[in-house]
């Protein structure tokens, strides 16, 4: 009954048998007990009379037998609806409206739990053809702030993790650190990719500097996958560059790959100094096409600095104007993608699943531009372009021309709208540690760097960049903190 996944991951912790698989949350399991608590979750879930395709929600948060507990549900054959433990009742509550989930699996404990499935609702789901031969049902953050729920198959998600691994090349007993969530598409590929080719994955629930640099010298760690806001926060703090020495020392560590928002040229040029005998790749994709559908080697990072690479086997793109008809070579433009692995759609919403294409292209509402052939750069988001007394500007700019300084770690801009100019360029700035930011200094360095109406209107000065919910950078909660007076502008 259950489907490709967990067919595939069944048949994995089958032939790894008593090999260790995941460890975290002070619980250590091996392949042949992953399986058998999943299998118990399965048998639990059909004799409560859960029907094919029917959404499971699961609370996660990183433990090890949250992964148990997603095998399990596919095992029956559901739909994986994962949650973070830390989500609050109401949107929670919201997400089973959504869903009309009857199921609720979660391990609420660090030891096998006695009932770890709770009925929370009586009727059955409607049935719905969109979730047919579908694994996963990811709520998004949305830019509207209203989450969607994307509906991805099993041969979808199968297959992009298939190709990733072509690129990518995980390999039996190497060792995989989770610090991304098991919300996160990303999260979720990284740690699967790693347990269907017989790796130890070592979960830890929250990003803490100093126990992350712990872990990947502790548990020789062959591969990480992070957002580029962590990276920010291990370099924010000089107190932190012993340890990554250590890190490189020891030489374990063979990839890091990063992806969820923007890298930067400035950050990557730091991380790749920092940790100078791994590879840092940069992958660009969405929960909509399954993920992964560019990767950035170094290969390319001497030529082609700041972008987002080449894309992923089986992928085909195009850059667009506003009436979706291609642009040329070098010209800004929507990315659109194409792909066997896209999303099925979302969740009862079939008005917003058709915007979402274009004659077959999934519109990723991303501004991008080809550089040469086939290696793309991303120039900012189509709903996040400033458009200040006429002219368009690209947030992407103006923070990659700022953080070219050396005393700036990170920046974010963001347009104000404004009854003169119709908007104004605000701009965050977060120094590098140990450096003062003059307001002055700032000013001369961009017009070394941008044309004068790209320079930002007011600048404010920040420890670190606003955070979502998923750990990326949020320019909402930043636009949110002018609007009621949190944060200040720098004075001269």
């Amino acid at each position: 009954m259950h489907g490709a996944l967990g067919q595939a991951l069944d048949t994995a912790f089958r032939e790894f048998g008593q090999a260790t698989a995941v460890s975290g949350a002070s619980m250590t399991l091996t392949y042949q007990q992953l399986a058998d608590h999943a299998h118990g979750i399965a048998v639990r879930l059909l004799a409560k009379g859960m029907t094919k395709d029917e959404p499971v929600h699961l609370c996660v948060s990183n433990q090890p037998l949250d992964i148990a507990a997603l095998l399990g549900i596919w095992l029956a054959g559901g739909v994986a609806v994962p949650i973070h433990r830390t989500t609050p009742p109401s949107i929670a509550a919201g997400f089973q409206q959504r869903t009309h989930a009857r199921f609720l699996v979660d391990f609420r404990t660090q030891i096998d739990d006695a009932n770890p499935l709770t009925l929370i609702a009586t009727e059955a789901p409607p049935e719905r053809s969109l979730l047919d031969a579908a694994a996963l049902i990811v709520f998004t953050s949305g830019s509207t702030g209203v989450p969607k729920g994307v509906v991805v198959t099993h041969e979808a998600f199968l297959g992009k993790m298939e190709q990733v691994d072509s690129l990518l090349n995980f390999k039996l007993g190497e060792r995989t650190l989770l610090t991304l969530n098991i919300t996160f598409s990303f999260g979720l590929w990284v740690s699967l990719l790693t347990l269907l080719r017989g790796g130890l994955l070592v979960m830890q629930s929250k990003f803490e500097p100093d126990t992350f640099l712990d872990a990947l010298v502790t548990e020789r760690i062959t591969r990480v996958g992070m957002v580029p806001t962590m990276m920010r926060v291990l370099f924010s703090d000089a107190r932190h560059e012993a340890a990554i020495d250590r890190v490189t020392q020891q030489g374990c560590l063979r990839q890091i790959l990063i992806g969820g928002e923007s890298l930067g040229r400035s950050l990557a040029n730091t991380i790749r100094k920092s940790f100078s005998k791994t590879a840092l790749i940069d992958i660009y994709g969405l929960t909509e096409t399954a993920t992964c559908d560019f990767f950035a080697f170094p290969s390319d990072y001497a030529r082609y600095p700041g972008s987002i690479g080449r894309p992923s086997p089986n992928v085909r793109f195009r850059i667009v104007d506003a009436e979706d008809q291609p642009v040329d070579a070098g010209t800004v433009g929507e990315l659109q993608i194409r792909s066997p692995y896209l999303m099925q759609g979302y969740l009862d919403d079939s008005a917003l699943t058709t915007a979402a294409y274009r004659e077959g292209w999934f519109k990723t509402g991303d501004l991008g531009r080809v550089l040469d052939g086939q290696v793309v750069e991303l120039m900012g988001r189509l709903k996040e372009v400033i458009s200040r007394a006429g002219n368009k500007v690209t947030p992407v700019e103006i923070e990659q021309s700022i953080c070219s300084h050396a005393d700036v770690a990170a920046a974010m801009a963001v347009g104000i709208d404004d009854p003169l100019l119709g908007q104004r360029i605000h701009l965050l700035l977060v120094p590098r540690s140990g450096s003062t930011l003059s307001l002055n200094a700032m000013r001369k360095h961009l017009e070394m760097h941008l044309e004068r109406f790209k320079h930002p209107d007011f600048y404010y000065r920040a420890e670190a960049l606003p955070l979502g919910r998923t750990g990326k950078a949020d320019r909402e909660q930043f636009k949110a903190s002018i609007a009621t007076g949190a944060v200040a502008p720098i004075q001269l």
